[in-house]
């Protein structure tokens, strides 16, 4: 039965991605996030470029996540004054941005912050 349980907690650990370990999962599938943490989730949806993104965008942050104890390794990162953490979800015209901006020699996470938040 224990390897069951192993196996059970890989899949669901690689289906969901590594993005945060506050906790286990629960029953759902939600990451544990401390309160902080799921405000900077939530917040940086108003960043999507449409009504309907910024909609899905917190959908996702209550389908992935739950309040709880404080995830020791979700990707978050600050540049230009604006934080964000996980998977950003990108529009073709934002990923054009962060190519063109590492082409030009910007730091792929920050192009990808800065296009996703100002374009």
């Amino acid at each position: 039965m224990r390897n069951l349980t192993t196996a059970v907690v890989l899949v669901t650990t690689t289906m969901f991605g590594t993005v945060a370990a506050g906790g286990p999962p629960d029953q759902d599938g939600r990451q544990s996030v401390s309160s902080d943490q799921y405000r900077i989730l939530t917040r940086q949806c108003r960043y999507a470029n449409t009504a309907k993104a910024q909609n899905d965008c917190r959908v996702e942050v209550q389908r992935r996540y739950r309040l709880g104890a404080r995830a020791t390794d979700l990707d978050c990162r600050t540049y230009s004054g604006v934080t964000v953490c996980g998977t950003l979800k990108l529009s073709a015209l934002e990923r054009r941005c962060v190519q063109d901006s590492v082409n030009n020699g910007l730091a792929y996470r920050r192009a990808e912050v800065e296009c996703y938040a100002f374009l």
